[in-house]
Parts: C-alpha cells; sequence; structure tokens
C-alpha cells in the first residue's frame, strides 16, 4: 500500500531538509508518518496532562516502525468561562479546533494519525477534524479527574455557589469545595459533555475498547496511549480502514444507544449531528429521539446519579455497558481494532480485562470507605433506572424545529404542566430575577436570544443551577431557551429550542403571561394561551402572525472574528449548530 508521505516527499524537496532541521532523523523519513494532534495545553485540567499521553503515543508509533508528530491545537474550558461573554466563545471553538486539525493533516500529509482529547469541545473537534482528514486514525480519550474528598464533584459547585448567594452556607464552605473539586488532571468527574464525548469517541468504533473515560492518572490509560500509537502505524498499512470506511449510519446509531444507556450529555445533540455530517451523513435530534425511546437507562452515575465518573472504568466502562445493551446493538460494525464491534466484546472478556477493572473497584472502595459494586454502577438490562432513554425531543408551535430535554434529571411533576411565560432577553437578566425570587411557581422562563446566531450559544449554568438548587423552583418552574446546558445540567430545562430567536424563531414572539404547554411524554411544546387566557391552535398562530409582523431582527452582536463568522454560518441547533457554508 503506497504511503501518502512518500508521495509528498517526491514533490516537495524541502520537506526532508525542513524535517530534519526539526529533529527528524534522516531514517525516520521513510517510516510510516504518524500526525499526532492533541488538544494540549495549559487550558484546564483535561488538557493540561496530555503531553504525557502524547509521549506514550510516539513510543508506541516508533515501537511499530513509524514516526509521530506531534501538532496541537489547545481547547479552552467551559468552567473557567462560564458566567462572562467569555463562553460565547465555546462552540465555535469547536469549529475553530476542526478547521486547524484540517489545516494540519492536509498542508503536509500524513499516512494515519492519533487523536488526543479529554473535553466539551476538544473531542467533538478532533472527531470533525479526523472525518474531514480521513486517513487511518484511532482516538486517545484523554480520561476523567478523581473525585476529591467527600467524592466531591465539580458539578456539585454551582449548588454550592447558589445556596451561598442566598445565605444557606458561608464563604469558608464555598472556599472549601471550590479548593477541591478538582484534585487531578483530566474531564470533571460526571457525565457530563466532556466524559459523554469520550464515550462516543468509543462507542462510534473509533477508540481503542475499553479506553473511554479511565482515571487521567491510571497507569492503564498510558498502556492504551502506546497501544493505540502502535495500531496507527499498523492502520496505515491496511486497505479500508480509514475512519469514513469504519463510521457508517450503523456505528452512530450504536453510539446513541450507549448515551441512552449512560443518561449522556443534552450537548451530545449538537456534537453527533456534526461529527456525522462530516462523515456525509444526517442525524437529528429526530434520530435521538427514535432511539431514546424505549432504551434502557443503566449508569448510575452523576449528575443524574450517585457515583463520580472515575467509576465508569472500574465497572467495565463503554465494553461493560454494550454488553447490557448488546440485543439491540450492530455488532458487525468495524472498529479501529480491525475487528467487528462483536469480536472486540468477545476478547475483551477472554483477556482479563474486567478483572483489571474490578481490582481498580476494590481500590476506590478502601479509598472512600464503601462497598460499591459493579452493579450499583451499571445496572442489569432488567434492572433499569429507566426505560425510556434519558432525552426527549419536544416539537410544536413554539419550537417547530425541535427541543431538548434531559428527562432524567428532570422533576416528574414537570414531565405534563402549563406555566405561564417569563421572557428575558438575555441570561443575565433572567439570573438575578432567579436570585431576587421574581420567578415565582408556576412560571415557564425564557432566556432568548442565546442561540448559535446570536450569541455563540452559551451555556445557562448558572441559572439552571440556581432553580434547580431551589426546592420549590426546581419542581414548579421551567426554564426554555435557544441557548445551550452544561453537561452538569439537571432540573426542568428545555434548550436548543429551534429555530433560535435571532432567526425569528416563534421563541422570539412570547409575550409575558402567554400559557406553555409541556408534555414531556407526548414529545410537547406549545403556546396554548394568550396572556393567560386559554386559546385554540388556529388563535394562537393568528396572534403569533401578528406579533411576527411587528418583530424586528436584531443586528449582529459580533461584528467580527470568529463570532461574526459564526453568526453567519452556523447551522441550526437541532442540526449541530456547525458552519454551514451551503448557506
Amino acid at each position: 500500500m503506497a504511503l501518502i508521505s512518500q508521495e509528498m516527499r517526491k514533490l516537495a524537496p524541502e520537506l526532508d531538509p525542513l524535517r530534519i532541521g526539526t529533529g527528524w532523523k534522516p531514517e525516520d523519513l521513510e517510516k510510516v508518518q504518524v500526525l499526532i494532534e492533541s488538544t494540549f495545553g495549559d487550558s484546564h485540567p483535561g488538557s493540561g496532562h496530555l503531553d504525557v499521553l502524547v509521549e506514550e503515543v510516539r513510543k508506541g508509533v516508533a515501537a511499530a516502525g513509524g514516526h509521530g508528530a506531534r501538532y496541537y491545537a489547545t481547547d479552552i474550558c467551559d468552567g473557567e468561562s462560564q458566567g462572562t461573554d467569555g463562553i460565547n466563545y465555546s462552540l465555535a471553538s469547536r469549529e475553530m479546533i476542526a478547521n486547524m486539525i484540517e489545516i494540519h493533516a492536509n498542508a503536509t500529509p500524513f499516512d494515519a494519525g492519533v487523536y488526543l482529547a479529554s473535553c466539551d469541545k476538544g473531542m467533538p473537534a478532533n472527531l470533525m477534524g479526523l472525518a474531514r482528514v480521513n486517513i487511518p486514525s484511532v482516538v486517545v480519550p484523554g480520561g476523567t479527574m478523581n473525585a476529591g474528598p467527600e467524592m466531591l464533584t465539580l458539578e456539585q459547585l454551582g449548588k454550592y455557589s447558589a445556596q451561598y448567594e442566598r445565605g444557606e452556607i458561608d464563604k469558608e464552605k464555598l472556599d472549601w469545595a471550590k479548593c477541591n473539586a478538582c484534585p487531578s488532571c483530566g474531564a470533571c468527574s460526571f457525565i457530563g459533555t466532556a466524559s459523554t464525548m469520550q464515550i462516543m469517541a468509543e462507542a462510534l468504533g473509533l477508540a481503542l475498547p475499553g479506553s473511554a473515560l479511565m482515571p487521567a492518572t491510571s497507569p492503564d490509560l498510558l498502556a492504551f496511549a502506546y497501544q493505540a500509537g502502535e495500531q496507527a502505524v499498523r492502520l496505515a498499512t491496511i486497505p479500508n480502514m480509514r475512519p469514513c470506511d469504519i463510521v457508517t449510519e450503523k456505528s452512530f446509531e450504536n453510539a446513541i444507544l450507549v448515551h441512552a444507556a449512560i443518561s449522556g450529555s443534552t450537548n451530545c445533540l449538537l456534537h453527533i449531528p456534526a461529527i456525522a455530517h462530516e462523515f456525509g451523513i444526517e442525524i437529528t435530534g429526530d434520530t435521538f429521539d427514535r432511539l431514546h425511546r424505549g432504551a434502557r437507562y443503566l449508569l448510575d452515575v452523576r449528575p443524574a446519579g450517585r457515583w463520580p465518573a472515575e467509576v465508569f472504568y472500574y465497572a467495565g466502562g463503554v465494553p461493560a455497558i454494550m454488553e447490557e445493551i448488546r440485543d439491540h446493538l450492530h455488532l458487525d460494525v468495524m472498529t479501529v481494532t480491525g475487528k467487528t464491534l462483536g469480536e472486540n466484546l468477545k476478547e475483551l472478556k477472554e483477556n482479563g480485562f474486567y478483572d483489571r477493572c474490578q481490582k481498580w473497584l476494590q481500590d476506590f472502595n478502601s479509598r472512600y470507605h464503601v462497598n460499591v459494586t459493579k452493579e450499583d454502577i451499571i445496572r442489569p438490562y432488567d434492572k433499569a433506572i429507566g426505560v425510556d432513554g434519558s432525552i426527549a425531543i419536544l416539537k410544536g408551535n413554539l419550537a417547530p424545529e425541535g427541543a431538548v430535554i434531559k428527562h432524567t434529571a428532570c422533576p416528574k411533576e414537570m414531565f405534563k404542566a402549563v406555566l405561564r411565560a417569563r421572557p428575558f432577553d438575555s441570561e443575565e437578566e433572567c439570573l438575578e430575577a432567579v436570585l431576587k425570587h421574581q420567578v415565582q411557581k408556576g412560571d415557564a422562563v425564557f432566556i432568548r436570544y442565546e442561540g448559535p446566531k446570536a450569541t455563540g450559544m452559551p451555556e445557562m449554568f448558572y441559572t439552571s443551577e440556581a432553580i434547580s438548587s431551589d426546592k420549590e423552583l426546581g419542581r414548579s418552574i421551567a426554564l426554555i431557551t435557544d441557548g445551550r446546558f452544561s453537561g452538569a445540567s439537571t432540573g426542568p430545562v428545555i434548550g436548543h429550542c429551534s429555530p433560535e430567536a435571532v432567526d425569528g424563531g416563534p421563541i422570539a414572539l412570547v409575550e409575558e403571561g402567554d400559557l406553555i404547554e409541556i408534555d414531556v411524554i407526548e414529545r410537547k411544546l406549545n403556546i396554548v394561551g394568550i396572556a393567560g387566557v386559554e386559546k385554540t391552535p388556529e388563535e394562537v398562530a393568528e396572534v403569533l402572525e401578528e406579533r411576527r409582523k411587528n418583530w424586528q431582527p436584531r443586528p449582529l452582536k459580533y461584528k467580527k472574528g470568529v463570532l461574526r463568522l459564526f453568526s453567519e454560518l452556523a447551522a441550526s441547533p437541532m442540526k449541530g449548530a456547525y458552519l454551514d457554508y451551503d448557506k
């Protein structure tokens, strides 16, 4: 099989001396050349340790007879920019990292790639980038951080912060939580977007079996990084083992069924469709809704469950989840091992993988003086936590293209309700009203003009936490937005409402006192009344049409740079909010 790198050397005679000047040895030029892409940087704990894994990948590449070259496109941290305009750059950064990967790989072609990332935008960006580049590739998930004392994890900080603002705890308790919530490198230790996307990488067949969401401090993760380097070299010499050969619509269906089983982040509905788009496959919110219906929810891990995310690997990780739902999976899909999913699962049973996981679980129990079993973490299929997946796509005259709710994290009281509309045109206004108790039971609180075209689609994290941590409000109101939520968000929160307000979607036309119908079971999200009075669908439609005549588009918030580009080209939230160059 001809190597791309060797053809490039013939066409560009400057390539060899420039690489020798970079530190390559002359003999390295003849080897399989492997692009090692990572989001390494001092940007946050999920990327700060990836240089260590990169070096293990390089060792594995060298051991297999190849040469690895390190390239970086650092990601940013939603948590560090939370509550500021910095969060507006978060989703756009996904597109920019994918663009840089495309540039790196195509400017100087490589024979294979290894991609390392841990977190919210870095992992989906790398999955998008590797699809565009489409050279034989292996993904190395960067793992999860350990839990802190008392099993403290970062998603609990929003609760502590809201409690402090309400005077329920003192500053000393808040400072304790801040100093102990992130005790190590790795992604935040709950099933947020970072953890979900690591799991999705393996579920798609692009990471080595059992490698997703391991503790970042584990020596097992170093071994997986080394093996990934070796495997990338092997894949470079095997025909038809590029990502677009491996990943099919069946692969995405498998991943979505795993998403249902783990109660994955709602942000996955932004990332999976965008990744699928790069593969030339259409995945929408409707795909998620169809596959989640009747699916088993099995994982008892925060924020919806009891345990920190590090126990996911101790219970057997993605393979253990897949074993429980294997009757619903496409076991014949190909993976980066060169074997099918079914063959991988069989091999893991035979090579002692689950025995090693059990040993780590015993160590966890000793550390925290608990007695957690595998079945406490990943429930058996017939003892599922829930039997209708974890998310639902709601539609109606308020969200014709759809909106998403994580019903596993929503109080049952809010599954069917009619509420009074309280619209706000920014999160800042809404959060102030919530904290000052200006929002009442029975309100449907709207935060609009926060979609991808308006402000980059930031998370409504602090507002959702302020509501869900309030014992009364958390069970009696709903928060509806064209923005998004953190993977850690809980409570009656509905996001991605599409079309977004800046495009003149119905969410922009909602007025104070409108009656809002939420019906999770029937998947409905409708305006059913005006000024507190119920109306027929036809009467509501007439009112909305009249309001539309008076609605004025807002000028672009950003006049230049990345967010100007995002404002002009972002697709609908329910399509993945990728840059749609066909517009």
